[in-house]
């Protein structure tokens, strides 16, 4: 069996197993990885040469960071205020809640996000007797789709950006704006959906108007040092292009300053990166590799390419809709590792593949919201949810998810037509 065939072999065994959720992903991708250098397709110092450190350490630096910053009880202060500006209103509510989800996940990251806002959701919905599972619902959708706005909200677009240079500001000039677009569609959607679900009485209106926001500050000199730091970070990941500084060495930074000047427990900070995901995303990479030193992604290039002509258009809706099904079907996070090296092999073949980079990114985040697998924010809530005695079903999330993700696609699929063909 040729090289080439044993690349693809490994990398579809440790996709079924991903799929099939009998092993944890990350010893899978570890597993793919380890076999791929038995076999000799790599060895040890060309497969690590296809690992995208900027991606790890930009992923560990913002977990580090949030794990400082989540002690200072800012999120829980959101969340309580936000419900308090609507008056207790259910559907204001879950409005303010989607707004504040999906700008946390734009500047953080959508996984970060969820764990962080998802517990006072339930706080708050048990205050007032509201089914917490509208809300649980909204939330995943919501930071899926602020995630898809900014180099940072979701992990294909960290991937992306690392693989291509892109910056903070390109994808909030290509992605933001149509974000804002799919999220007020999506808000409308909601609203035909759940908006005669959402019924409080007006005692239970009243007990949050009676919860005190300020009490849930637990370290008011950590709070401000943490606004002080979003601030910064957010400005250097704009500004990093100017500053000729990878994502990573800003995340890294403002990880390293926050933990110095938050005076929390640096070993407690360390555990709560999740680095069962860290060490996934390192072996996929080399995993994907396997078919790169081969020249497999070289083939399939060539393949799409004859299929479509060479037309840039066809192309770039092919990419939009596969990766959103895919996205779905599968974690968007090896799909997205497969499909970079793919583009790249696109672009030496001479075709202007710019606006494939963008297909690529709003297809896969957005795809995510397909099926409660297609996304790790997905499976974080719903985790919480049922842990909070509201499980949410494959199937009921289905019903609701595939839809939405169809009509983000299809707005997608116009906005993309219009601006880059």
């Amino acid at each position: 069996m040729s090289h080439a065939t044993l690349s693809v072999v490994v990398f579809i065994l440790v996709m079924i197993v991903i799929i099939s959720e009998k092993v944890h992903r990350a010893v899978v991708a570890v597993g793919g990885a380890v076999l791929l250098i038995i076999l000799g397709v790599l060895d040890i110092e060309s497969g690590v040469s296809y690992i995208d450190y900027n991606t790890i350490g930009l992923l560990i630096g913002m977990m580090m960071f949030v794990a400082v910053v989540k002690h200072s009880g800012i999120f829980e202060y959101l969340a309580v205020k936000s419900a308090k500006i609507t008056k207790g209103d259910p559907w204001k509510m879950m409005i303010v809640f989607i707004i504040i989800t999906a700008v946390l996940s734009a500047l953080l990251d959508n996984v970060t996000t969820v764990l962080l806002v998802g517990p006072m959701t339930f706080a708050i919905t048990k205050a007032m007797d509201l089914n917490p599972v509208p809300y649980i619902m909204t939330q995943i959708l919501a930071s899926n789709i602020g995630g898809t706005a900014t180099l940072i909200g979701d992990p294909p677009n960290i991937m992306i950006g690392s693989a291509t240079g892109l910056s903070f500001v390109d994808f909030l000039a290509n992605d933001g704006l149509i974000t804002i677009v799919v999220m007020i569609a999506t808000i409308f959607a909601f609203k035909l959906i759940y908006k005669k679900q959402l019924i409080a009485t007006p005692e239970a209106m009243k007990a949050v108007m009676d919860m005190d926001e300020k009490a849930l500050i637990k370290d008011k000199s950590l709070l401000i040092k943490s606004i002080v730091m979003i601030v910064l970070i957010v400005a250097g990941f704009s500004l990093h292009g100017v500053l000729h500084m990878e994502s990573s060495i800003i995340a890294l930074s403002g990880a390293v300053i926050m933990m110095i000047i938050g005076k929390q427990n640096v070993e407690s900070i360390v555990e709560d990166v999740e680095w069962p995901t860290i060490i996934f995303f390192t072996a996929l990479f080399i995993v994907v590799g396997g078919m790169v030193e081969t020249g497999v992604i070289d083939k399939l290039a060539d393949i799409i390419m004859n299929a479509t002509g060479g037309k840039a258009v066809m192309t770039m809706m092919i990419i939009l809709w596969v990766s959103a099904l895919l996205s779905a079907t599968l974690d968007n996070i090896p799909f997205v590792a497969t499909m970079i090296p793919l583009i790249h092999s696109m672009g030496e073949s001479g075709m202007d593949v710019m606006p494939l980079w963008w297909a690529l990114s709003l297809g896969a985040c957005l795809g995510g919201n397909g099926t409660l697998i297609g996304a790790s924010a997905n499976v974080v809530l719903s985790g919480i949810s049922g842990r909070n005695g509201h499980p949410i079903t494959y199937m009921q999330f289905l019903k609701i998810g595939f839809p939405m993700m169809v009509l983000s696609v299809a707005i997608c699929s116009v906005y993309m037509l219009i601006r880059y063909a």
